[in-house]
Protein backbone atom coordinates (compact mmCIF):
# COMPACT_ATOMS: atom_id res chain seq x y z
CA UNK A 1 0.00 0.00 0.00
CA UNK A 2 1.47 3.05 -0.84
CA UNK A 3 -1.06 6.17 -0.74
CA UNK A 4 -4.23 5.31 1.63
CA UNK A 5 -7.04 8.23 1.30
CA UNK A 6 -7.54 10.12 4.27
CA UNK A 7 -11.40 9.38 4.27
CA UNK A 8 -11.14 5.74 4.31
CA UNK A 9 -8.70 5.53 6.98
CA UNK A 10 -10.77 7.91 9.75
CA UNK A 11 -13.88 5.73 8.95
CA UNK A 12 -12.49 2.36 8.93
CA UNK A 13 -10.67 3.65 12.30
CA UNK A 14 -14.11 5.34 13.90
CA UNK A 15 -15.84 2.22 12.64
CA UNK A 16 -13.28 -0.44 14.40
CA UNK A 17 -13.28 1.14 17.50
CA UNK A 18 -13.75 -1.39 20.66
CA UNK A 19 -16.14 -1.47 23.37
CA UNK A 20 -15.06 -0.37 26.61
CA UNK A 21 -15.23 -3.96 27.99
CA UNK A 22 -11.54 -5.71 27.83
CA UNK A 23 -11.14 -8.29 25.51
CA UNK A 24 -8.25 -11.01 25.40
CA UNK A 25 -5.47 -11.14 23.11
CA UNK A 26 -6.20 -13.09 20.20
CA UNK A 27 -3.92 -16.32 19.11
CA UNK A 28 -2.29 -16.65 22.71
CA UNK A 29 -3.23 -19.99 24.14
CA UNK A 30 -2.21 -19.40 27.51
CA UNK A 31 -0.34 -16.55 29.39
CA UNK A 32 2.90 -15.30 28.62
CA UNK A 33 4.98 -12.44 29.12
CA UNK A 34 3.35 -10.22 26.47
CA UNK A 35 -0.35 -11.04 26.95
CA UNK A 36 -2.40 -8.29 26.94
CA UNK A 37 -6.39 -7.40 26.99
CA UNK A 38 -7.49 -4.26 25.36
CA UNK A 39 -9.51 -1.41 27.69
CA UNK A 40 -10.36 2.41 26.94
CA UNK A 41 -11.75 5.77 28.57
CA UNK A 42 -14.58 7.75 27.38
CA UNK A 43 -15.93 11.11 28.73
CA UNK A 44 -18.42 12.86 27.20
CA UNK A 45 -19.43 16.20 27.36
CA UNK A 46 -22.05 17.29 29.88
CA UNK A 47 -23.25 20.46 27.38
CA UNK A 48 -25.42 20.04 24.46
CA UNK A 49 -24.09 21.77 21.25
CA UNK A 50 -27.64 23.05 20.90
CA UNK A 51 -30.67 24.11 23.03
CA UNK A 52 -32.77 22.61 20.88
CA UNK A 53 -34.96 19.61 22.19
CA UNK A 54 -34.22 17.58 18.81
CA UNK A 55 -30.27 17.92 19.00
CA UNK A 56 -29.26 15.68 21.84
CA UNK A 57 -25.48 15.68 19.99
CA UNK A 58 -22.29 16.54 22.35
CA UNK A 59 -18.51 16.05 22.22
CA UNK A 60 -16.73 13.23 23.24
CA UNK A 61 -13.14 11.70 24.10
CA UNK A 62 -12.04 8.21 23.55
CA UNK A 63 -8.93 6.60 24.34
CA UNK A 64 -8.38 3.11 23.94
CA UNK A 65 -5.27 0.73 24.53
CA UNK A 66 -3.73 -2.44 25.07
CA UNK A 67 -3.07 -3.34 28.80
CA UNK A 68 0.09 -5.87 29.13
CA UNK A 69 0.96 -8.10 31.92
CA UNK A 70 4.46 -6.28 32.08
CA UNK A 71 3.71 -2.53 33.76
CA UNK A 72 6.92 -1.22 32.15
CA UNK A 73 5.33 -1.49 28.51
CA UNK A 74 2.19 -0.39 29.93
CA UNK A 75 4.30 2.90 31.37
CA UNK A 76 5.67 3.28 28.22
CA UNK A 77 2.45 3.68 25.97
CA UNK A 78 0.73 5.90 28.84
CA UNK A 79 4.01 8.06 28.12
CA UNK A 80 3.74 8.01 24.69
CA UNK A 81 0.23 9.04 24.38
CA UNK A 82 0.02 11.18 26.84
CA UNK A 83 2.58 13.48 25.45
CA UNK A 84 0.78 13.27 21.84
CA UNK A 85 -1.27 16.50 21.95
CA UNK A 86 1.08 18.72 23.33
CA UNK A 87 4.54 17.60 24.51
CA UNK A 88 3.63 20.85 27.22
CA UNK A 89 0.50 19.43 28.78
CA UNK A 90 1.23 16.97 31.19
CA UNK A 91 -1.49 13.94 32.57
CA UNK A 92 -1.54 11.96 34.87
CA UNK A 93 -3.71 9.19 32.99
CA UNK A 94 -5.87 8.42 30.13
CA UNK A 95 -8.35 9.70 32.01
CA UNK A 96 -7.06 13.35 32.89
CA UNK A 97 -6.05 13.46 28.93
CA UNK A 98 -9.90 12.82 27.63
CA UNK A 99 -11.19 14.82 30.52
CA UNK A 100 -8.84 17.73 29.70
CA UNK A 101 -9.98 17.43 25.99
CA UNK A 102 -13.72 17.78 26.86
CA UNK A 103 -13.09 20.72 29.14
CA UNK A 104 -11.12 22.50 25.82
CA UNK A 105 -14.96 22.07 24.39
CA UNK A 106 -16.90 23.02 27.35
CA UNK A 107 -14.78 26.49 28.16
CA UNK A 108 -14.92 27.20 24.48
CA UNK A 109 -18.70 26.87 24.34
CA UNK A 110 -19.68 28.51 27.15
CA UNK A 111 -17.69 31.58 25.65
CA UNK A 112 -19.25 31.28 22.51
CA UNK A 113 -23.58 30.30 23.16
CA UNK A 114 -23.97 30.04 19.55
CA UNK A 115 -21.27 27.59 18.71
CA UNK A 116 -23.17 24.44 17.60
CA UNK A 117 -20.38 21.88 16.21
CA UNK A 118 -19.65 18.87 18.24
CA UNK A 119 -15.82 17.83 18.57
CA UNK A 120 -14.35 14.73 19.13
CA UNK A 121 -11.16 12.53 20.25
CA UNK A 122 -10.38 9.27 19.41
CA UNK A 123 -6.56 7.65 20.29
CA UNK A 124 -6.28 4.26 19.69
CA UNK A 125 -3.02 2.18 20.56
CA UNK A 126 -3.32 -1.53 18.78
CA UNK A 127 -0.40 -4.19 18.37
CA UNK A 128 0.75 -5.05 14.96
CA UNK A 129 3.39 -7.15 15.71
CA UNK A 130 4.84 -9.00 18.32
CA UNK A 131 7.56 -11.55 18.93
CA UNK A 132 9.42 -12.41 22.31
CA UNK A 133 12.46 -9.47 21.11
CA UNK A 134 10.11 -7.13 19.77
CA UNK A 135 6.71 -5.47 19.85
CA UNK A 136 5.45 -2.71 17.44
CA UNK A 137 1.89 -1.18 18.15
CA UNK A 138 0.21 1.85 16.58
CA UNK A 139 -0.92 4.75 17.57
CA UNK A 140 -4.36 6.39 15.97
CA UNK A 141 -5.15 9.80 16.92
CA UNK A 142 -7.60 11.82 15.60
CA UNK A 143 -9.68 14.81 16.61
CA UNK A 144 -11.71 17.72 15.25
CA UNK A 145 -12.01 20.70 17.06
CA UNK A 146 -13.23 23.15 15.00
CA UNK A 147 -11.38 24.54 11.97
CA UNK A 148 -11.65 23.45 8.15
CA UNK A 149 -11.04 19.61 8.98
CA UNK A 150 -10.24 17.03 11.19
CA UNK A 151 -6.38 16.35 12.19
CA UNK A 152 -4.71 13.21 12.33
CA UNK A 153 -1.57 11.15 13.00
CA UNK A 154 -0.76 7.45 12.74
CA UNK A 155 2.51 6.83 15.17
CA UNK A 156 4.39 3.28 15.58
CA UNK A 157 5.49 2.28 18.99
CA UNK A 158 8.39 0.11 18.99
CA UNK A 159 9.62 -1.72 22.03
CA UNK A 160 12.03 -4.03 23.07
CA UNK A 161 10.48 -6.42 26.02
CA UNK A 162 13.10 -8.20 26.69
CA UNK A 163 15.66 -5.35 27.71
CA UNK A 164 12.66 -3.13 28.40
CA UNK A 165 13.87 -0.54 26.48
CA UNK A 166 12.34 1.75 23.06
CA UNK A 167 13.83 0.67 19.84
CA UNK A 168 15.11 3.61 17.76
CA UNK A 169 16.08 3.10 14.39
CA UNK A 170 20.00 4.12 14.86
CA UNK A 171 20.18 1.02 17.18
CA UNK A 172 19.18 -1.32 13.89
CA UNK A 173 21.68 -0.29 11.46
CA UNK A 174 25.49 -0.15 11.05
CA UNK A 175 27.13 3.21 12.84
CA UNK A 176 27.15 6.14 9.60
CA UNK A 177 24.67 3.86 7.32
CA UNK A 178 21.65 6.26 7.02
CA UNK A 179 22.65 7.73 4.24
CA UNK A 180 22.76 4.50 2.56
CA UNK A 181 19.38 3.41 3.93
CA UNK A 182 18.04 6.68 2.98
CA UNK A 183 19.08 6.28 -0.72
CA UNK A 184 17.63 2.67 -0.94
CA UNK A 185 14.23 4.49 0.20
CA UNK A 186 14.75 6.83 -2.25
CA UNK A 187 14.76 4.69 -4.94
CA UNK A 188 11.80 2.61 -3.62
CA UNK A 189 9.72 5.47 -2.99
CA UNK A 190 10.44 7.12 -6.65
CA UNK A 191 9.12 4.07 -7.91
CA UNK A 192 6.20 3.77 -5.90
CA UNK A 193 5.32 7.77 -6.68
CA UNK A 194 6.37 6.90 -10.76
CA UNK A 195 9.06 9.66 -10.67
CA UNK A 196 12.04 9.41 -12.27
CA UNK A 197 15.76 9.77 -10.41
CA UNK A 198 16.05 12.67 -11.51
CA UNK A 199 12.42 14.17 -11.28
CA UNK A 200 12.10 17.02 -8.67
CA UNK A 201 10.23 16.61 -5.56
CA UNK A 202 10.04 20.62 -5.37
CA UNK A 203 6.05 21.18 -6.56
CA UNK A 204 4.23 18.11 -4.73
CA UNK A 205 6.22 17.20 -1.81
CA UNK A 206 7.38 18.83 1.21
CA UNK A 207 10.82 17.69 1.85
CA UNK A 208 12.64 20.42 3.32
CA UNK A 209 14.89 21.74 1.07
CA UNK A 210 13.07 19.36 -1.42
CA UNK A 211 15.75 16.50 -0.31
CA UNK A 212 13.93 12.95 0.17
CA UNK A 213 14.66 12.06 3.95
CA UNK A 214 13.32 9.38 6.06
CA UNK A 215 11.74 9.99 9.30
CA UNK A 216 11.39 8.16 12.80
CA UNK A 217 7.91 6.53 11.96
CA UNK A 218 9.14 2.58 11.81
CA UNK A 219 8.07 -0.47 12.21
CA UNK A 220 9.59 -3.92 11.35
CA UNK A 221 7.00 -6.32 9.37
CA UNK A 222 7.10 -10.04 7.63
CA UNK A 223 7.87 -7.75 4.78
CA UNK A 224 10.80 -5.69 5.35
CA UNK A 225 11.41 -2.34 7.45
CA UNK A 226 7.83 0.06 6.46
CA UNK A 227 7.88 4.05 7.20
CA UNK A 228 4.84 5.78 7.06
CA UNK A 229 4.04 9.32 6.60
CA UNK A 230 1.50 11.18 8.28
CA UNK A 231 -0.79 13.58 6.25
CA UNK A 232 0.54 16.91 5.57
CA UNK A 233 4.44 15.52 6.72
CA UNK A 234 5.16 15.05 2.76
CA UNK A 235 1.88 15.70 0.99
CA UNK A 236 -0.88 17.70 1.22
CA UNK A 237 -3.64 16.86 3.51
CA UNK A 238 -6.12 15.35 0.86
CA UNK A 239 -3.41 12.46 0.12
CA UNK A 240 -3.26 11.22 3.44
CA UNK A 241 -0.77 8.93 4.64
CA UNK A 242 2.52 7.55 2.62
CA UNK A 243 4.17 4.16 3.43
CA UNK A 244 7.26 2.73 1.73
CA UNK A 245 8.53 -0.67 2.39
CA UNK A 246 12.53 -1.74 2.34
CA UNK A 247 12.75 -5.08 1.68
CA UNK A 248 15.23 -7.33 4.30
CA UNK A 249 16.85 -8.05 1.03
CA UNK A 250 17.96 -4.35 0.40
CA UNK A 251 19.25 -4.35 4.14
CA UNK A 252 21.80 -6.37 4.46
CA UNK A 253 24.75 -4.51 3.97
CA UNK A 254 23.15 -1.69 6.33
CA UNK A 255 21.85 -3.71 9.11
CA UNK A 256 23.63 -4.42 11.90
CA UNK A 257 24.44 -8.31 12.71
CA UNK A 258 22.06 -10.34 14.55
CA UNK A 259 19.44 -7.43 14.65
CA UNK A 260 15.79 -7.08 14.04
CA UNK A 261 16.43 -6.60 10.81
CA UNK A 262 17.76 -9.76 9.90
CA UNK A 263 15.09 -12.28 8.94
CA UNK A 264 16.00 -15.33 10.54
CA UNK A 265 15.61 -13.77 13.81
Amino acid sequence: MKNLPLFLILLTFIACQPEKKPTASAGLAKPTALSYKYDSVKVYSKHPVSEAENIKDTSKAVISYPVFEVEKINQFIAQKVLSSANPDEQYANYQDFATAFIKNFDDYTNENKDYIQTWFMDGKVEVTEQKPQYLSMLYTYVNYAGGAHINSSFNYLNYDPENQVEIALDSLIKPGSMPALTAVAEKIFRKNENLSPSASLKDIYFFENDKFSLNQNFSITNNGLKFLYNPYEIKAFAFGTTELVIPFADLKDIARPNSLLNPLN
